[in-house]
């Protein structure tokens, strides 16, 4: 029944009648939180699936949310569907973007490339990013920080630390997302003579590789263990960079592990 139809039963003056303010719903950031790990867990398993497919899944899962609810829930975490597309990126700065210089490129040595990247993880009450960096050659993780946001301020500090344990690439890749075209990063590379290198526009695959990594994190370490404050976490993912390394054999490596292919070239 419309509101000028109940003025009306009720011998009230339509203009007297004034919405009456409500506070926001104290469970809506927990609900959130639902329903982007499990838009993480999706995005882990199937990264090709865009907000209108989710929307399906998660609606088979029991959860009833929209598309817009999942846009944005999808822009706070950061994450896109991995799929070629004609506007995968938004340039809000066309001077920010830099060349992509690994087209048929491959690495013949360790800190020749490194690739970076940041991903979501989802906690019980909350949700962490991880900024991990990988080298091209060895696949070894050479970096990784762990942080409570987006800030440009984490992907600075992993590079800091990265660079003063291992010393310098020769190149750096990444996307074209937000902490990859400030200019805090930008000058940081710049300062150590890095040469910067950004995924094609509507190329995917360019930084496939820290991408796959992130996949095998969640679904070999993440999910199938229990944590619940950010240094269970850490713990986590330093064991499980430490096995990646160090005793994990890769068959894009011959079966090798990326620590001895990595330091043996310095040895040799």
């Amino acid at each position: 029944m419309s509101i000028p139809r109940q003025c009306a039963l009720l011998g009230l003056n339509r203009s007297s009648l004034f919405y009456t303010p409500h506070e926001p719903m104290s469970k809506a950031p927990a609900f959130d939180e639902a329903i982007m790990a499990r838009i993480d867990s999706w995005h882990t398993r199937c990264p090709y699936l865009g907000s209108r497919k989710l929307v399906t899944r998660l609606q088979e899962d029991g959860v009833q949310v929209c598309r817009k609810t999942v846009r944005r829930l999808m822009q706070k975490m950061g994450i896109y569907a991995v799929y070629p597309k004609p506007n995968l990126s938004k340039r809000n700065f066309k001077e920010a973007i830099v060349p992509y210089l690994l087209r048929n490129y491959t690495a013949a040595f360790p800190n020749q490339v490194w690739s970076i990247d940041i991903t979501y993880i989802p906690m019980p009450h909350g949700h962490m990013y991880l900024t991990a960096i990988i080298d091209w050659h060895s696949r070894r993780i050479v970096g990784h920080h762990l942080s409570d946001s987006l800030e440009v301020s984490n992907v600075v500090q992993a590079v800091r630390e990265t660079v003063e344990k291992y010393g310098i690439p020769a190149i750096i890749n990444s996307d074209q997302g937000s902490q990859f075209t400030s200019k805090e990063y930008k000058e940081l590379l710049r300062s150590y003579g890095i040469r910067q290198s950004m995924d094609g526009r509507s190329r995917w695959a360019d930084n496939i590789m820290i991408e796959r990594w992130f996949r095998s994190l969640k679904t070999e370490q993440l999910y199938p263990n229990e944590y619940h404050t950010p240094r269970e976490l850490r713990q986590l993912i330093n064991q499980y960079v430490d096995d990646y390394n160090g005793i994990r054999p890769h068959e894009a490596l011959g079966y090798e592990v990326p620590d001895k292919l990595y330091f043996n070239h310095f040895a040799a």
